[in-house]
């Protein structure tokens, strides 16, 4: 074994930097050079690597695979544990259900109760926002022979929208729960406190005139069923104070963006009262 004194070896590392320019150097001046020279040696290089690289190719793309197969195995490990926790939950609501309904059907033949009559319904379009009287307001298209009666109640899929105010050949009006001139009993279910819905020609409408506690932040909103122009318990909102404190009623319903309504004439008995201007 060749050894190699201290001073030889600090000697090589302190040329080591200055050979490697000078050949860094020499090989951009060939490349000036003779730019063919340059250019058919990159090519040999690539014709020579060529082969080698379509041979891993196909094993890389496997690794590549697999490891996407891992990952996708992983993903489903949980989403499959999420999913049977969903299961479990919608089990044991399922079983608190079917207990109220069983529950519920024993008191309702205590009570002789009779049931009420099942709601026919319209579904319109709304084809236009505001105008005519109010300024919170949709115009639905129902089409010819639409059967559509003033008092009518238009929900979407989440809650309730407002009333049918105007009839026309082929065209409805519904006043919405924001207007000015809306006015709704509503319930409050957590602190089970009756109160006014107002619309105030806001996105969200406001609580007045509530009875007992004071109505509770995000508690549910539903129709009281009182005074025979709303049945009860149609979903309104949530409830929301304000930075004014003042209880305002978040809609369920998407009053900013309604498309599909549905115009229910759950047989009240007595329409609506026309609401004032």
């Amino acid at each position: 074994m060749i050894r190699i004194s201290v001073q030889l070896r600090q000697a090589l590392a302190r040329l080591t930097l200055p050979v490697l320019f000078v050949l860094s150097f020499g090989v951009m001046l060939i490349g000036k050079a003779d730019t063919l020279l340059v250019d058919r040696a990159r090519i040999s290089l690539g014709d020579a690597l060529g082969p080698v690289f379509d041979f891993l190719a196909v094993p890389l793309a496997a690794a590549r695979a697999e490891l996407a197969d891992l990952a996708d195995l992983w993903s489903l490990r949980d989403e499959n544990r999420a999913l049977r926790e969903e299961v479990a939950r919608l089990r044991q609501w399922q079983s608190v259900a079917l207990r109220l309904e069983e529950e519920n059907r024993r008191l309702k033949a205590q009570l002789n109760w009779i049931p009420d009559p099942p709601a026919h319904f319209v579904t319109g379009r709304v084809v236009a926002d505001g105008g005519g009287l109010y300024a919170r307001a949709a115009l639905l298209s129902v089409g010819p022979n639409h059967q559509v009666r003033k008092g009518e109640i238009a929900v979407d899929e989440a809650g309730l929208v407002g009333r049918v105010t105007e009839v026309g050949a082929r065209t409805a009006r519904v006043l919405l729960i924001t207007d000015l001139s809306s006015r709704i009993p509503v319930l409050l279910e957590q602190s089970h406190s009756r109160a006014i819905l107002a619309g105030a020609n806001t996105d969200r409408p406001r609580l007045l005139y509530w009875t007992d506690a004071h109505p509770v932040e995000g508690e549910r909103v539903v129709t009281s069923g009182e005074a025979g122009a709303f049945p009860a318990d149609l979903p309104v909102g949530t409830v929301h104070w304000s930075a004014a404190h003042v209880p305002e009623v978040v809609p369920a319903a998407k009053l900013g963006e309604l498309g599909i309504l549905r115009l229910f004439d759950f047989q009240l008995g007595t329409e609506a009262a026309e609401p004032s201007g």
